[in-house]
């Protein structure tokens, strides 16, 4: 495996199914976890305005940045952080970013609840077409990841809307837009250190400079395990799965260690969609799945170990990016 394969989803977005998709789905899940995804009909001209409207606010002074600080977004869990603020495998990053998710008003049942990573987005007043924006890009890329996910469950042999009626129909989404200033020559920083996500599926969007590398698992040919480039295709989203489709097939689809490094010279923007369980579902095995797999993992972790709801999982793990934030929580334990 030297390249991620790309997979057409025009059938499964327009259709509900599509057998060829799902096949192809499943190789890529079985041989990397990696693929890129293309025959999205997400509006150009939206991801256009989104690229420039985050460089717009990128370029603003930091001050004026951090007046949507994380901090100020309490339990959600939303806005800037600075290069340095996050964490990966308690290793700061060389970038800086934003976060949001669903929009959520103060009377929603999970703001009341005091859900943690539930609520209003904060944005940025000096940037005020990027509130529209964000939240159209929020609901384009919905409808993606459940047409992949329809690929996803046939390849498994589930019905095409097994997620979408289950696991999805109020599904965790969180969206993110980093900045990665360029690394300077030799520089051993990360702008992500190896890691992989948390939830059923991610897809990304980045810009032309490149800098994302997927590991390659050593082969049945001998090859030894090694990293592979993922470089952006025009009209394409890198697709990878995270560790609860990886806990839920038992291991036969395994959510695979990436990582970043801008050596492009220039500045660089990702933009990473998160599309994940309902937050209050627990994630057991599927049916059928449970002692398909590997559950050894690059990192020593098993995920079958894990109980609770999907909720309980991604809060230990953010809680790790930012342990500053978590505190919060940990006070109504």
């Amino acid at each position: 495996m030297s390249t991620l394969p790309v997979i057409d989803i025009t059938g499964l977005a327009r259709d509900g199914r599509d057998e060829r998709a799902a096949r192809e789905i499943e190789a890529a899940c079985r041989a990397s976890g990696f693929f890129y995804v293309a025959g999205h009909g997400v509006d150009p001209d939206l991801i256009a305005r989104l690229d420039a409207a985050a460089r717009t606010f990128f370029a603003l002074p930091e001050a004026e940045k951090l007046e949507i600080a994380m901090a100020r977004g309490g339990r959600a869990w939303r806005g800037f952080f600075p290069v340095g603020a996050e964490l990966t495998s308690g290793v700061p990053d060389r970038k800086e970013g934003l976060y949001f998710g669903t929009e959520l008003g103060p009377d929603a049942p999970r703001v009341r609840a005091r859900l943690p990573l539930h609520g209003a987005n904060l944005f940025p007043a000096r940037v005020p077409e990027l509130r529209e924006t964000v939240l159209r890009y929020i609901d384009a890329l919905t409808g993606t990841a459940q047409a992949v996910l329809r690929g996803v469950a046939q390849s498994l042999g589930l019905d095409a809307e097994y997620f979408a009626t289950g696991y999805t129909a109020d599904p965790t989404v969180l969206f993110r837009i980093f900045h990665y200033p360029p690394s300077p020559p030799g520089s051993r920083e990360w702008g992500v250190g190896e890691h992989t996500d948390y939830g059923l599926l991610t897809l990304l969007l980045q810009d032309d400079n490149g800098g994302l590398q997927v590991r390659r698992p050593a082969g049945e040919d001998g090859g030894e395990d090694g990293w592979i480039d993922a470089p952006p295709i025009p009209g394409t989203f890198v697709c990878n799965i995270g560790d609860m489709l990886d806990r839920m097939t038992g291991g036969w689809y395994r959510s695979t260690p990436h990582r970043v490094r801008n050596t492009s010279g220039n500045e660089r923007l990702s933009f990473p969609f998160f599309f994940d369980p309902d937050f209050t579902a627990e994630v057991p095995p599927l049916p059928g799945r449970t002692a398909t797999g590997d559950p050894r993992r690059w990192d020593g972790q098993d995920l079958r170990a894990f109980t609770g709801t999907y909720g309980d999982y991604l809060v230990r793990k953010v809680g790790k990016v930012f342990p500053e934030l978590i505190a919060d929580v940990n006070e109504d334990a």
